[in-house]
């Protein structure tokens, strides 16, 4: 989560209007070439719904998933870590776990969805919201959190039904590795899944690739175990 500046290049992504949290949300949604397939939700880093999380939702279509990115932020987008981080704590985690709820509902209303369930993937923020959502929404059959910011405690797991594969960075101070132990002794305690914990040779938003922290080799091998898995899991 670091102060440089987000290059955006556009506002917030928007294509979908639905019904969400008692009001209208808005989000990005990309259709596979076959024009049907499993349901897939994206949530975004703390920056917003940027034209990377767009792209990241983009090649999910590809590889045969409909995928929807909710914006939590409702049309705004940060250009600074300051701001950033302002407006993520403008949202409160049970607001943001109740916009994901009304996302889940739109995809699985959606025709071309196939899959009875969805999977749910984030980045940073939206990393934590994945685990967050898992946890209080048994419709997510499948959770990757790429290294998620988890604010506050950490959910109660109990009710946990997705599989979970996570991607974390060994020199990244925001989420360190040695927290990943007790969030795993947390998970399976409180739910009896295992969940995939991965660490790679990186920092923090190393699959960005708009952001120096970019790390290649980490992002192409964390991207092929996350396709790999959302098929297994969704079909």
């Amino acid at each position: 989560m670091s102060e440089l500046p987000q290059p955006t290049g556009s506002p917030a992504h928007q294509n979908v209007t639905f019904p969400s949290a008692g009001g209208t949300a808005h989000g990005y949604l990309a259709l596979p070439p076959a024009g049907r397939g499993p349901g897939v939700i994206v949530i975004q880093e703390w920056w917003g719904l940027t034209d990377h999380i767009a792209d990241v939702t983009d090649r999910l279509a590809a590889e045969g998933f409909v995928a929807l990115a909710p914006d939590l932020y409702g049309g705004n987008v940060a250009h600074d870590g300051a701001e950033a981080a302002r407006m993520m704590g403008e949202l409160p985690v049970a607001r943001g776990v109740e916009l994901l709820s009304g996302a889940v509902d739109h995809l699985l209303g959606l025709p071309e969805v196939t899959s009875d369930t969805v999977a749910s993937v984030g980045f940073c923020m939206g990393g934590g919201f994945v685990l967050q959502q898992a946890a209080a929404d048994p419709r997510v059959s499948a959770a990757v959190p790429f290294y998620g910011v988890i604010q506050g405690e950490l959910p109660d797991f109990s009710g946990l039904a997705a599989q979970i594969l996570g991607h974390y960075g060994e020199q990244d101070t925001t989420v360190p590795p040695a927290e990943l132990d007790r969030l795993r002794e947390v998970i399976e305690a409180q739910s009896g899944l295992v969940p995939d914990l991965r660490v790679y040779p990186a920092g923090h938003a190393f699959f960005n690739d708009r952001r120096p922290t970019f790390e290649p080799e980490s992002a192409q091998r964390a991207w092929a175990s996350t396709v790999a898995f959302l098929h297994e899991q969704l079909g």
